[in-house]
C-alpha cells in the first residue's frame, strides 16, 4: 500500500463546490496506470475541490478518501460496448447550434460543458443532438490545459472531454445528473489547438440511472472512448 494527497483545483469544478466526476476519474486513472488500457472509476461521492484528499494505493487498485470516507476509487476495467460512430467537423458544429445547455444548464459552472466558463478556463463543450440519443460537439484543446513545456494535454483532460457528452444524450437539462461511473480508455494525447470530434450515444435507462457512451477522433482517428453511469440528483443538493 502507499499513500499521500491529492488536491483538485477550483477550477475543474462541476456542480457548485464538487470536482466536475470526468476529470477526477481520470486524474485517478492516470495515478493508477501510466499504460493505454481500460480504467473504471467509480464516484462514490461528490469529489470535493480545494481539499486534500487521501489517495490510497493497493491491490491493483487507486482510491481518493475524504475523512476516512472513499469518494473514488479506481481499477482495472473493460466495455460492454463499440465506440461510437465518427460525425465529421461540420455535422459536429452545426450540432453545437442546438445544445440545450444554452437554454437551461443545470450546472453552468461545469469545467466541461458549462455555459458560465471562459474560452481557455474550461473546455466549453456544447454537444447537440445529432439523432435521436446521439451528440456531437468539436473541442479544441486550449494551450492553457497542455502539460509544462508539451503541446499536448494530459490523459484527465481527455477523460473530462468524454465525460459531459455523454449525458446531453439524455434529458439533462430536465432531469440533472452527475457521473457515477466512467470506464476510459486513451489510446493518444490530444494535441493543443486540432479540431476534434466528440461524440455520445445515449445506452438507456434505468430508475435513477442512465447509461452513455461517448469517443473521440481526430479526423476519422479514435483517440480515446468512454462509457458512463450517470444518477439523477436534486441540483439543490449542492446549492449555489
Amino acid at each position: 500500500m502507499s499513500s499521500s494527497t491529492v488536491t483538485i483545483d477550483a477550477r475543474f469544478a462541476g456542480p457548485p463546490r464538487t470536482a466536475n466526476g470526468g476529470y477526477t476519474a481520470g486524474l485517478l486513472a492516470g495515478l493508477l496506470t501510466r499504460e493505454p488500457v481500460p480504467v473504471t472509476a467509480t464516484l462514490r461521492l461528490p469529489p470535493p475541490i480545494e481539499t486534500p484528499l487521501d489517495l490510497d494505493r493497493r491491490d491493483g487498485s487507486a482510491a481518493l478518501l475524504y475523512d476516512g470516507r472513499q469518494v473514488a476509487v479506481a481499477e482495472p476495467g473493460r466495455f460492454a460496448h463499440a465506440p461510437v460512430d465518427p460525425v465529421d467537423l461540420a455535422a459536429a458544429r452545426a450540432a453545437e447550434q442546438h445544445y440545450r445547455g444554452l437554454v437551461r444548464h443545470p450546472f453552468p459552472g461545469c469545467f466541461v460543458c458549462g455555459t458560465a466558463r471562459e474560452p481557455g478556463d474550461g473546455l466549453r463543450l456544447a454537444p447537440g443532438l445529432v439523432g435521436d440519443g446521439l451528440t456531437a460537439c468539436v473541442w479544441t484543446p486550449h494551450l492553457s490545459l497542455a502539460s509544462a513545456g508539451a503541446d499536448t494535454v494530459p490523459a484527465e483532460m481527455l477523460w473530462a472531454a468524454l465525460d459531459c457528452p455523454g449525458g446531453w444524450t439524455s434529458d439533462i437539462d430536465a432531469r440533472p445528473m452527475v457521473l457515477g461511473r466512467m470506464t476510459a480508455l486513451c489510446e493518444d494525447r490530444p494535441r493543443v489547438g486540432r479540431h476534434l470530434v466528440v461524440v455520445g450515444r445515449l445506452l438507456g435507462t434505468e430508475g435513477r440511472k442512465t447509461y452513455t457512451s461517448t469517443t473521440l477522433y481526430d479526423e476519422g482517428r479514435m483517440l480515446g472512448r468512454a462509457e458512463q453511469t450517470w444518477i439523477t440528483v436534486d441540483p439543490a443538493t449542492f446549492g449555489g
